[in-house]
């Protein structure tokens, strides 16, 4: 099998973008006002509204364990958000997908917060995409972090200052091959055509949260593998560098 394609000489992408490019990327804060975390993030057509709610009381099965506290998510795609229109989720009645990525955005949450300096109160993380053209679990986690960092400093004066809530940052990438090529933040029209399609989420400092890697044509090598982990580092090191811009004073560490 022959090894990845990764030049970038005299290859351009659908939007003009280099293999190794992210696309265009917005953050607002505080987009709405009934929470306290509320972010519109968007990376190309692909939107998402992430919102961080605070309670200040654990889900029923953590009433035995009242020392520490709580990182949830909820991830929904709006009837409008893909064409045709998707139909609206109802309580109890919620697809598998669905479920999958909002169990993947809690998990990429929890991992770097620290439940017991967090206190006995539960943060809930609802992530709704309102327009969707690829890498929408992804963004919800990129997005999701600043909205939870928001949330998190709206109760500082609650939190006990020796113990720092966040561990470290967290964000999330898609790249995969198209046509033999490797390609990072896929929108919709290279997802449906990649041959392997993975999903990175990554700390700040490095260390790897989750890796969802699928063979949708064809098998990958070790090397592929490889050289997926070190563009998903490339990604992830400019994601971060975009929380913390976006979070400016907020961003939970000093260096």
């Amino acid at each position: 099998m022959s090894p990845t394609n990764t030049s970038t000489d005299e290859f351009r992408r659908r939007d003009g973008r280099s293999p190794q490019d992210l696309r265009p990327i917005t953050i607002t804060r505080k987009y709405t006002q009934a929470a306290p975390g509320s972010v519109l993030i968007r990376a190309g057509d692909t939107i998402v509204l992430c919102t961080a709610s605070v309670d200040e009381s654990l889900p029923p099965w953590m009433k035995k364990d009242e020392t520490r506290g709580w990182v949830t998510a909820e991830y929904n795609m709006l009837p409008g958000s893909t064409s045709p229109r998707k139909s609206r989720e109802r309580a109890g009645k919620v697809d598998g997908r669905t479920t999958e990525i909002q169990r993947l955005i809690g998990r990429s949450l929890r991992a770097v917060v620290n439940l017991d300096a967090l206190g006995p109160r539960q943060i809930t993380v609802d992530c709704d995409v309102l327009q969707a053209d690829g890498g929408t679990r992804t963004l919800s986690i990129t997005g999701g972090f600043i909205a939870l960092v928001d949330a998190v400093a709206s109760i500082a004066a609650k939190l006990p200052p020796q113990a720092p809530v966040f561990r470290t940052s967290v964000a999330a990438i898609s790249l995969g091959l198209v046509a033999d090529r490797l390609l990072l933040d896929l929108d919709y029209s290279e997802d449906v055509r990649a041959q392997v399609d993975s999903n990175m989420v990554m700390t700040g400092s490095g260390e790897f949260v989750e890796v969802q890697g699928t063979a949708e044509g064809r098998t990958f090598t070790r090397q592929q593998l490889a050289d997926q982990l070190d563009l998903a580092t490339t990604g992830i090191q400019q994601l971060t560098k975009l929380q913390r811009e976006a979070l400016g004073a907020v961003w939970p560490w000093s260096d």
